[in-house]
């Protein structure tokens, strides 16, 4: 599929496009918490996939990681421009379960959500890149150990023992087990 999509085929990039564009786009709904912004940079994934695809090199790993690495560098170049904003990320709705929250307390919510998310982010920083990266697939995007097995171009078997090592090495550097 790839090769005819390189030849120009479009109906070959129009079935990568089908078959991986859920797994791009959760990626960045996870990471960006915005549907909208999400939308925006998977078809910004997929133009820039199109027009570098000659540049795609099979090197033992799935389409989708390549899919995905273009997908991490888009997510943090906007994160980078977002920083620069004089924004305060508030929440889109209302939450269903507290109709008469008012927008400042929503607004806190939100805060408190970035706060934990940066936590998280630093706590994650003890990890190794694929440590890192195997747990944002499977804990932060919700992707089974088989979807992540797919993205990472690794068995099902290696997901699984690199997810258990992270989670040993996480909860070890937070005291809770002993060396």
């Amino acid at each position: 599929m790839i090769t005819r999509a390189r030849t120009g085929d479009r109906e070959a990039f129009a079935l990568l496009y089908r078959e991986h564009h859920r797994v791009v786009h959760r990626y960045l709904a996870v990471r960006t918490r915005d549907r909208h912004l999400a939308d925006d940079l998977a078809q910004d994934v997929f133009v820039r996939a199109l027009r570098g695809i000659d540049g795609f090199a099979w090197q033992g790993k799935e389409f989708s990681a390549w899919l995905l690495t273009i997908a991490r560098n888009l997510y943090l170049d906007e994160m980078g421009r977002s920083r620069s904003r004089l924004e305060t990320p508030v929440a889109e709705f209302r939450d269903a379960e507290q109709p008469h929250c008012s927008t400042e307390l929503l607004a806190l919510r939100e805060l408190e959500a970035v706060e934990n998310r940066e936590t998280v982010q630093d706590v994650l920083r003890v990890l190794n890149p694929p440590e890192r990266h195997c747990l944002e697939l499977r804990f932060f995007d919700g992707l089974s150990a088989e979807e992540t097995a797919h993205a990472m171009g690794r068995s099902v078997g290696a997901v699984r023992a690199l997810t258990h090592r992270a989670v040993r090495r996480l909860r070890w550097s937070a005291g809770a087990v002993p060396v």
